[in-house]
């Protein structure tokens, strides 16, 4: 099987062509540019890296959330158009689990976390080790020191990743002490050869006009939007 990944879900732009032979082609950045300036040409390298195109694809496959709003529009969207050019079926990948699903061989309960501002994250729980990580907990948005709350009812060892990591981890530290362990960098991100590694190993695949972005809660301007209709209906 032959298949193209993104991930722009989080602040790490990323693209992965797999086949048959393994991962082909995986990269990931960083900067200072969007993810609708980064995306197509990364697209565009990585098919020229490998020999393939978008004709050779069997699936295309992205995360659809939870995360920054904008970003999944962006992967969702794009993904939208060159399955709908291409006639490619598409694959929805849940952000968090494609993050558990980079960590291979840790013991205790690892918690992939999106940061949702506002002191809030947008976490789950796993446990890996198998050929797919084991969810132990649903997508949820919830403020950290919930989330930490919940977590404790599935483990005493907790491995934290993701963008909301960096952000709360001295908060964590001094929350759990050395019950936590917070992932190295080459692991701390999403890769988006997970994100290819899960989509191949579904059956389930969606039309184009089916794949939707997972929001855990409302945008920032629907909820503004409801507070300014509430405040002229007083």
């Amino acid at each position: 099987m032959k298949l193209l990944a993104i991930d722009t879900s989080g602040p790490v732009c990323g693209v992965a062509i797999q086949t048959e032979q393994g991962t082909r082609c995986e990269c990931a950045v960083l900067n200072k540019l969007t993810h609708s300036v980064n995306l197509l040409p990364m697209i565009d390298e990585a098919f020229r890296a490998t020999g393939l195109t978008i004709a050779d694809m069997d699936r295309l496959a992205v995360t659809v959330g939870p995360g920054s709003f904008t970003g999944v529009r962006i992967g969702v969207s794009t993904v939208k158009g060159l399955a709908h050019g291409a006639d490619k079926p598409c694959v929805a990948v849940d952000a968090l689990e494609a993050m558990a699903a980079g960590i291979t061989a840790f013991d205790g309960v690892v918690c992939p976390m999106q940061d949702a501002r506002a002191g809030q994250v947008y976490g789950a729980a796993f446990r890996v080790g198998s050929a797919r990580p084991q969810r132990l907990m649903d997508d949820i948005p919830l403020r950290l020191e919930d989330f930490l709350e919940a977590i404790a009812a599935h483990g005493d060892r907790f491995l934290f990743l993701g963008d909301g990591m960096p952000v709360h981890r001295e908060k964590i530290a001094a929350m759990l002490g050395d019950r936590a362990v917070f992932a190295p960098p080459h692991q701390a991100y999403l890769r988006p050869g997970s994100v290819a590694y899960l989509a191949s190993l579904t059956e389930e695949t969606v039309d184009y006009r089916e794949l939707m972005p997972l929001y855990l809660r409302a945008p920032s301007a629907e909820r503004n939007r409801k507070l300014v209709e509430a405040a002229h209906a007083e």
